[in-house]
């Protein structure tokens, strides 16, 4: 029974020690404070982009048709303040050319697109960012990946060639957790680089769409205005 107990606490006592979160981010170096910084960037500049873009995607589907009806009736400025009380891009490209009805219908048209142009911009307005991350996070573990593997050699050589897994494993903790930690960060935020990407693509169909509904508005003839 005691070389039981004894082969039994030996056992327990040979199982390998397991590492939490902690000593894991710990044990990957300096590096993995930069890509915790990259990682809680890429958080923000998506939930903050991803606000604002389905905020300017909230449309009326009656919009273009009560602009249509203020126009024909004559109430220009109804339908400037209906322009002025929803906050959305398509409403201020609209607001543009009511203001430029009157001129010649390329100047409207320019006016607009101007606007549109100036409202794209805005809502891809840290885009960049978040590409530069997706593509630097995963660079950066691959760059704590060489360190790793400089520094693994550089204590075998200095431990004289002689390989001994306690001497590698500081570096190699170095080496494969920076480039886990890049893929990490890089990886999601890549996926949302391309998710708000096809989600502005979407919104400037809608404000092309009624860019030329608001143009055909100003086309029709007098007489089937009234």
């Amino acid at each position: 029974m005691t070389i039981f107990l004894q082969a039994a606490g030996a056992a327990v006592a040979e199982q390998p020690k397991t590492m939490g979160f902690g000593e894991l981010f710990l044990a990957g170096g300096w590096l993995m404070w930069v890509l915790l910084v990259l990682g809680a960037l890429a958080i923000y500049i998506f939930v903050e982009r991803f606000i604002a873009i389905r905020k300017a995607s909230k449309i009326d589907q009656n919009f273009i048709n009560k602009i249509r009806d203020f126009i024909y009736e004559g109430r220009m400025e109804a339908a400037v303040d209906l322009c002025k009380s929803t906050d959305t891009p398509i409403a201020r490209m609209i607001d543009k050319g009511i203001e430029r009805i009157g001129r010649p219908m390329t100047d409207v048209q320019n006016a607009i697109e101007n606007v549109a142009n100036l409202e794209v911009s805005k809502l891809e307005n840290g885009l960049p960012a978040l590409a530069t991350i997706s593509g630097g996070a995963p660079m950066i573990g691959f760059l704590g990946t060489v360190i790793g593997l400089v520094q693994a050699f550089m204590n075998m050589s200095m431990a004289g060639g002689v390989v001994d897994m306690s001497i590698l494993s500081s570096g190699m903790y170095v080496a494969m957790i920076t480039t886990v930690g890049g893929l990490i960060v890089g990886i999601p935020a890549y996926f949302g680089y391309n998710y708000l990407i096809a989600r502005i693509e979407k919104l400037i169909f809608q404000m092309e769409a009624n860019s030329i509904a608001f143009m055909d508005i100003l086309n029709q003839p007098v007489d089937k205005k009234k």
